[in-house]
């Protein structure tokens, strides 16, 4: 009955939160060859905790980087099955001077846990192992089938996730998958996500010379950084528009219906100010700052760097310059294809004094979105609406999950996504930190979530 497994949640509350300490403590840092030994010794701890919970035929999958983690529960046969996602793997720790406690020394302070991967998503990841272990240690049985896939390449872009999809595909079918890689608003303002745009990013080098030339040959040699500011202004226009051709074919068209429920689920603009310190907004005007942030494409220049860069003065002309671009995707966007016309243009748009190379960046991702009408995400409204009290806003992701694009084209299967990581919670920044109240709250929402799916799909 609801009453045992909500009095099992808080009876061992105070366990649940050390388990969570423990967990942050591993520096699962995936970008680092150093760290290879923490994502591991961070998977083995997952898998140990799943085991704890009671869950079966759990296993390392290896794959060509760092391991993936498989657990299950099928003891309901005949009810329907559902995946469960997350990462353990987190972002690295620098600046390490801009944090107020160590990064991988969690404090908890005034209800909240500050650490690297609280919020992204080691809180999250524990939040359905537990609640299948409260159904299980109360109820001797969970409402359907559970199996989970937590991986360790998440903040590297998964590059060995879709090997691992392919190669354990009747291992992993399932029904839907839950991803705990993400929020659910707050409790006053709750929110289900609807999935992420995809990714797709290159970096171009530009050289124009053997070496660097002292500056007075100015007039005679050419410069490589301004032929790369040049070639990075052609592929938008003065207002934001992205000018690379081909680059808008098989973007949707928005829908007034869309355009409403993407203006009923935004912030306010002033709000985002605040929190940001973002001094004004830029984009194609025909759309609203949110219509372009979460159902509209984006071209951003991430990184450009070449010559001199030191303190005081060094009068050169650099031989090369370099930049970093990525694109975010929509629906029916793909990243092979919009990789190929960026290409295209970046040569067509290179001057001839100029050597180009163009190298592929990890991370690319397709977009995703689940059918608002699906069982699963009423199912989930369902759950939010009782949690809260109040309807969910529909929202769409600004960001990238690469797996559900992923577990759409190879197992077939349609993604929810139900975490507890809030907006101003700093994940990816300094002082990252995770509310206890939320970690809380998502221990219930995924036992309510089971339930409503047994009887929804």
């Amino acid at each position: 009955m609801a009453e045992e497994w909500m009095g099992y949640l808080e009876a061992n509350q105070p366990r649940f939160r050390e388990e969570l300490l423990d967990l942050l403590r591993i520096p699962s840092v995936s970008t680092d060859p150093e760290m290879a030994g923490e994502v591991r010794r961070a998977a083995e701890w997952v898998a140990a905790r799943l085991r704890r919970a009671g869950m079966t035929d759990v296993r390392l999958l290896e794959t060509g980087g760092h391991p993936a983690v498989y657990g299950e529960w099928l003891g309901a046969p005949g009810r329907p099955t559902v995946l469960v996602y997350g990462h353990f793997d987190v972002q690295p720790a620098d600046p390490l001077h801009l944090w107020t406690h160590p990064p991988f020394e969690p404090a908890v302070v005034e209800g909240r846990v500050y650490a690297r991967g609280a919020t992204d998503m080691k809180g999250n990841l524990l939040l359905p192992i537990i609640a299948c272990e409260a159904l299980l240690q109360t109820e001797g049985r969970l409402p359907l089938n559970v199996k989970f896939l937590f991986e360790g390449e998440e903040e590297i872009g998964s590059p060995h996730l879709g090997p691992v999809l392919e190669q354990n595909r009747d291992l992993l079918a399932c029904d839907v998958m839950v991803s705990a890689d993400g929020g659910m608003g707050t409790p006053e303002r709750p929110e289900v996500w609807l999935g992420p745009r995809g990714l797709v990013g290159l970096q171009i080098n530009l050289r124009t010379a053997d070496r660097d030339l002292h500056s007075g040959n100015g007039g005679l040699a050419v410069n490589p950084i301004h032929a790369l500011v040049r070639l990075l202004d052609s592929m938008r226009d003065a207002e934001g528009r992205v000018t690379v051709a081909g680059f808008y074919d098989r973007v949707r068209p928005l829908t007034p219906a869309e355009r409403a429920e993407i203006a009923a689920a935004a912030l306010p603009l002033e709000e985002f100010r605040r929190t940001t310190g973002t001094r004004g907004f830029f984009g194609e005007p025909e759309y609203t700052p949110y219509e372009r942030a979460s159902a509209r494409p984006t071209l951003e220049v991430n990184g450009i760097w070449g010559g001199f860069t030191g303190p005081g003065v060094k009068t050169v002309i650099p031989c090369e310059a370099h930049a970093k671009i990525t694109c975010r995707l929509v629906p029916d966007q793909s990243p092979a294809e919009i990789r190929e016309k960026l290409v295209a243009h970046i040569l067509a748009h290179t001057p001839a004094y100029a050597e180009v190379s163009i190298e592929h960046l990890p991370g690319e991702a397709d977009p995703y979105l689940i059918p608002p009408d699906h069982p699963a995400q009423r199912a989930l409204v369902r759950v939010l609406t009782r949690l809260t009290g109040r309807e969910p806003r529909v929202t769409r992701g600004f960001g990238t999950v690469p797996v559900m694009g992923l577990v759409k084209r190879v197992l077939g299967a349609e993604t929810i996504t139900l975490g507890v990581g809030q907006s101003d919670e700093r994940a990816h920044a300094p002082d990252e930190f995770l509310r206890l109240a939320s970690f809380e709250r998502g221990q219930q929402a995924f036992v309510m979530l089971l339930a409503e799916l047994a009887r929804a799909l």
